[in-house]
């Protein structure tokens, strides 16, 4: 099952005060990047992000899920409605991550 447009839209705007956001429609999906790493994506309307030892502490009751199969688990976040908790997330989980590796 495809994400729809407006949950899309919604998680965008709750993380619309964060610079460096941005998204790329991936196959009925969408992949989230903060500061050009990857971070996470909206896969059958969840949000989901990368369990960094920082989502990790931030969100210790979420769930594990599997965003397609195949697919390395990810954390579910259980409240998207919080934006000040996003703003705090987001920025943890991209300075964990290492840099993108460059195209030739």
């Amino acid at each position: 099952m495809a994400s729809s447009k407006s949950y899309f839209d919604y998680i965008m705007d709750q993380l619309s005060g964060l610079d460096g956001v941005s998204a790329r429609p991936m196959m009925g999906e969408y992949i989230i990047y903060h500061n050009g790493k990857v971070i996470g994506g909206i896969y059958d309307d969840r949000f989901l992000v990368k369990p960094t030892a920082s989502a990790l502490r931030m969100m210790p009751d979420a769930g594990k899920e599997l965003p397609y199969e195949g697919a390395k688990e990810m954390l579910l976040v259980n409240d998207p409605d919080n934006r000040t908790f996003l703003e705090e997330l987001i920025p943890a989980i991209s300075g964990e991550l290492p840099e993108p590796k460059k195209r030739k």
